[in-house]
C-alpha cells in the first residue's frame, strides 16, 4: 500500500530526526529533557518527536515542556491549545510568565532582550525541574542562516550547535531537529493541521534573520547544494557540538 503525503514526510523527518541523534549524540539513559514550546510549528513537532521517541525502550529517558510567556512583547499561543497538545502526547506542560524592563534606556534591540529573558527563564525552571538538557525546536534553516548572520554581521564563522554544554551549568542544549528542513517542518504542519499562534512576533520581518532567509533563497536557486556545502563546512570544524 502506498503511504498518504503526510506519511511520507514524516517517514522523511523522523529519519533525519533519528540520524540527528546518533550523530551527535543527544539521548542518552538516565535524560531529563525540558522542551523549550514556544506554540510554533517548529516546538510542536519537537514535542512530537521526542514524545514518540521517549516511548521506545533505548535510550531512556524523560520528557516536560515549557511555555514562556512575555508580557511585553505580544508573541502568543492559545495555551490552552498547547495543554492538550502536551497531554495528548503524555507530556506535562509548565506555563512561566516573565517580562524585562523596558522603561531602562538600553543598547540591546527588542529581540535580544525578548530571547535572553525568555532563554533565562527556560534555564531557571531547568534546574526546578532537575532537568539536564533543554531541547529547542531550530531546524537545518535555522542553523545555517544563523552562521551566515555571524559571518556577515561579526565576522564570524560559528553557529547555533547541534550540540552545546553550558559552562556555568549543569544542562545541555540540545537540537535534535538540526538535519529536518524547514520545508517539511511546514508541509507537516500544515498536513496535520498544527494550530498556528494567535500573533507572531510583530518584529520578525524587521530583522537581520529575515534578510538572511531572503538571501539564502536566492543563494540556493543558484546552488541547490548550498546548505550541504555550508553544512559540511561547520562539521569540518567540529562546530555543530560544543
Amino acid at each position: 500500500m502506498a503511504l498518504s503525503r503526510v506519511d511520507l514526510v514524516k517517514k522523511k523527518i523522523t529519519k533525519a530526526f533519528h540520524k540527528a541523534i546518533a550523530s551527535y549524540h543527544l539521548l542518552e539513559d538516565g535524560d531529563k529533557i525540558l522542551v523549550g514550546l514556544s506554540g510554533g510549528k517548529d516546538s510542536l513537532l519537537l514535542l512530537e518527536l521526542l514524545a514518540q521517541q521517549s516511548r521506545i525502550h533505548r535510550p531512556s529517558f524523560t520528557v516536560e515542556a515549557a511555555h514562556i510567556r512575555m508580557r511585553n512583547v505580544k508573541y502568543e499561543s492559545h495555551t490552552s491549545y498547547l495543554e492538550n497538545f502536551a497531554s495528548k502526547l503524555g507530556i506535562t506542560l509548565h506555563v512561566v510568565t516573565t517580562e524585562f524592563n523596558d522603561s531602562i534606556p538600553t543598547k540591546k534591540p527588542v529581540c535580544f532582550l525578548c530571547s535572553w529573558y525568555r532563554r533565562k527563564a527556560l534555564f531557571n525552571l531547568a534546574q526546578q525541574l532537575h532537568c539536564n538538557k533543554i531541547a529547542l525546536g531550530h531546524h537545518q534553516d535555522d542553523i545555517v542562516h544563523t552562521m551566515l548572520m555571524n559571518l556577515f554581521f561579526q565576522g564570524q564563522f560559528n553557529t547555533m550547535p547541534a550540540s552545546l554544554q553550558m559552562n556555568k551549568m549543569p544542562v545541555t542544549i540540545i537540537r535534535p531537529m538540526c538535519l529536518i528542513n524547514e520545508q517539511d517542518v511546514v508541509k507537516y504542519a500544515t498536513t496535520v493541521r498544527y494550530e498556528k499562534q494567535i500573533k507572531t512576533c510583530p518584529y520578525e520581518t524587521k530583522s537581520h534573520r529575515h534578510d538572511i532567509r531572503l538571501i539564502f533563497e536566492q543563494i540556493e536557486k543558484i546552488n541547490p547544494e548550498a546548505r550541504n556545502s555550508i553544512w559540511n563546512a561547520l562539521e569540518s570544524l567540529n562546530l555543530l557540538t560544543q
